[in-house]
Parts: C-alpha cells; structure tokens; sequence
C-alpha cells in the first residue's frame, strides 16, 4: 500500500491510510510518517497495546497515565540515524527502490540491523498517538470506524466480480497475475464509477421532488453496490450506441421490479 500511496498520481492528496490490525508494523509507521502521510490502523486487543514516550509523563495534567506508560523509547537511537531515516525518505519518496523491497529487506534480520532498530523504536513513539487518540476523541474513532468499513465494502464487491477460481488470483507468471488483478480493478473501478454517477442523479431527483436530503447522510452512502449487477453469462458492448447517448438511462422507481 505503501507503495501505491508513493506512485500516487491522482489529483487526490492522500494524507492518511488506515488498514487492520494484520495490516501494521512500528517500522511502517516510521515509514509512513517520514513520507508525510498518517498511519491509523485500528488495532485489536488495544487495552494490551504497550504505550511508549520520549520523557516524563506530566502527573497533574494525565493522573491515569504512567502505569501505562512506563516504557520509553530509544531517544538517543533516533538521533543518531536520523539522517539515515532521512535518507531513506528520499529514496522511497524519488522511486530509487520501493517501500514493499525496503520493508522487506529490513526484516529479514531486524535485531542486526541498526536502521531498523531506530525505525522500530521512531515508530513505536508514532504507534502510541493514534492509541491515546482512539481513547481520547470519539469522534475519530467513529471516523476510523466508517473509512474502515468502506475499504471491507470495496472488498466485498471484488469478491464479487472475482466468480471464478473461487476469487482467487491463479496464475504461473508474474505477468499474468498482473494481469488479472489489473483486470479485476478496472470492472471494480467500473461498477465504483457507474454507481456514483447513478447515485448522484437519484440525489438529484429526490432534491428536486422536495425530499430532505442531508449531506451528513450521504456520507454513509457508498458506491460500491452490486446487487443490480448479474456476473454470469456474456456481455456486449455497443460502443457506438453508448457514444450516441447524451443522457443517463431513466431512473427506476422504487418499487417495480426489472424484468
């Protein structure tokens, strides 16, 4: 992800990843946070997460605190390879080598490994404030929470669309396998666009038949719908036929059934 999130060449500015519990390292948190983006996974058995600091904890201000935050990281570590986290920023930010060879590399032997060590003991600082941020702000939490959800939405419909090989990716070469998830993601990104567009027009519509509709509401809609989509049988593109449309299809009512 991390990689992609590199060769990002949309005009969206991404500026934080959440992801799972499996989907987490303290070093891909360093890694994250050098490149300018936030890491923020939702991590399970929190209440057994390890909190880390750089100092003394204030007693007046956090009375609760300390007996949770007892350890304290390598602050001396971090200073002495800064540079060299630095640099290995600049690498992965100009595309010298990726994220997913370097992590790679780093923990095959991370005990050995002197970047790594002061990656880890950075990132386990960085692990620390998404915690206490998922404790102190419930606001977050629920944000999270919805961002999390979409990504399982957009899971579930490439689930879907994957009918054959029982959704898994079977293929000998590297070659083919790209391939076929460059495959699965363009029908992906074609359902995702075809129900946003849809989807906006029935807000339209509603708007302008006088149904209240709120824009916090519409952040729970998510254009990752398949119920209306039939993955069997051959399909047929009449490329000149859709050229010649300069309109959308007619809404269906609710209520009639499609034949």
């Amino acid at each position: 992800m991390l990689d992609e999130l590199c060769d990002n060449e949309t005009e969206l500015a991404i500026v934080e990843h959440t992801t799972a519990t499996p989907g987490y390292t303290e070093i891909l948190f360093a890694l994250f946070d050098l490149l300018g983006f936030r890491f923020t996974p939702r991590l399970r058995d929190l209440s057994r997460q390890r909190l880390y600091t750089a100092g003394a904890i204030d007693l007046q201000r956090y009375p609760r605190l300390p007996p949770h935050g007892r350890r304290r990281i390598n602050r001396r570590r971090i200073l002495d390879w800064w540079d060299e986290c630095l640099r290995v920023a600049g690498s992965l930010k100009l595309g010298w080598v990726t994220a997913s060879l370097f992590v790679q590399q780093l923990q095959t032997y991370p005990r050995k490994n002197a970047l790594a060590r002061a990656l880890q003991a950075y990132g386990r600082l960085l692990k620390t404030l998404p915690i206490l941020r998922w404790y102190a702000q419930p606001a977050d939490r629920r944000r999270l929470t919805r961002q999390l959800n979409t990504g399982e939405a957009l899971h579930d419909l490439r689930a879907f669309l994957m009918v054959a090989n029982k959704g898994q990716l079977r293929r000998k070469s590297p070659t083919e396998l790209t391939h076929q998830a460059l495959c699965l993601n363009l029908v992906t990104n074609a359902v995702i666009c075809w129900n946003t567009v849809y989807m906006a027009a029935a807000v339209e519509q509603l708007r302008r038949e006088g149904y209240p509709v709120q824009e916090r509401d519409l952040a729970h809609v998510w254009p990752t719908r398949y119920a209306q989509i039939n993955v069997y049988g051959k399909y047929h593109f009449n490329v000149e036929e859709v050229w010649g449309r300069h309109a959308l299809r007619p809404l269906r009512q609710p209520g009639t059934v499609v034949s």
